[in-house]
């Protein structure tokens, strides 16, 4: 094995962050500093993309602080080895100019990798929801799992793996804007209820027009599915959307009261309901101090 230097401790490991035990039992690990052109890039990796300026600015930490937490690798010959989990890291090392980076070298079977790889991701919110998705689908073609299985060996309900797996039946489309973020998952599964393919592109490009929000697509989907076609549907939730003159001055005056945006829905019979956004916690205490300062 080509290993420079063995370390006692640097950071946390794949075993500190993961809590599914199934995944933390297999094989054992060791911390050593690996030579960077030792080091290849799994091909079953999960995660697809990785954004430059971010790459940029984790290679800048680097340069300044070094490597807080070592990357997993597997040893799959005598001077090679392959990333289980910390891509990510390996490649702003390469943009910092390392030679050698640390890590934990793990004695774990070519089928778990996948699984590990996975799990590490998932546990850190790196990957978008059609990368989940195919993830999910390969593990379970690679391995044979079923769907409870994978839930089990991911942390994650069946129900959660299952609305994932959905995903991957919406058109192409559609599925890139859910990679790139264009739109959300709630959008997303909103269109699933609907049968037709070409409908579901129709009301995509009706999202990415208007800017609709998930609710919006809701209620659109639930007048396609009674029968109405997309511009009768538009225009009946326009109209209950809109706002009687008296209440938009209600709606600004409490925006204006709460320094913050407000949403307001109302029924021609005076129902309605009031939603304030925050954008963090910072934002929500602050609103929650404008409202305790009228007890006083």
């Amino acid at each position: 094995m080509a290993v420079h230097k063995k370390f006692n401790a640097l950071g946390r490991g794949l075993d500190a962050l993961i809590s599914t035990d199934a995944v933390r039992t297999q094989g054992s690990s060791t911390i050593n500093e690996i030579a960077i052109d030792q080091i290849e890039a799994n091909p079953n990796q999960p995660r697809r993309e990785f954004e430059n300026e971010a790459l940029h600015e984790l290679a800048v930490s680097i340069r300044e602080i070094g490597i807080i937490q070592p990357i997993t690798l597997r040893q799959i010959t005598e001077n090679k080895f392959q990333i289980i989990a910390g891509e990510r890291r390996w490649r702003a090392s390469q943009l910092a100019g390392l030679k050698a980076i640390p890590a934990y070298i793990r004695t774990i079977k070519d089928e778990n990798v996948m699984e590990m790889a996975l799990v590490e991701n998932i546990q850190r919110e790196d990957l978008n929801a059609v990368e989940i998705a195919l993830a999910y689908e390969h593990l379970m073609e690679g391995s044979g799992m079923t769907q409870e299985k994978v839930s089990e060996r991911v942390g994650k309900s069946r129900t959660a793996i299952t609305n994932y797996l959905r995903l991957l039946k919406l058109p192409a489309e559609v599925q890139m804007a859910l990679q790139k973020k264009e739109i959300d998952m709630g959008h997303a599964r909103a269109l699933l209820a609907i049968d037709s393919p070409s409908l579901q592109i129709k009301l995509f490009k009706e999202i990415q027009k208007n800017g609709y929000s998930v609710r919006k697509v809701e209620e659109l989907v639930q007048a396609l599915k009674s029968g109405e076609d997309i511009e009768s549907s538009k225009k009946k939730i326009i109209a209950r959307s809109q706002l009687p003159e008296e209440f938009n001055e209600l709606k600004t005056r409490l925006a204006s009261f709460l320094n913050t945006k407000v949403q307001m829905t109302c029924s021609p019979k005076g129902k309605g309901k009031i939603s304030i956004p925050f954008a963090n916690e910072e934002e929500l205490e602050r609103i929650m101090n404008v409202f305790d300062k009228l007890k006083d």
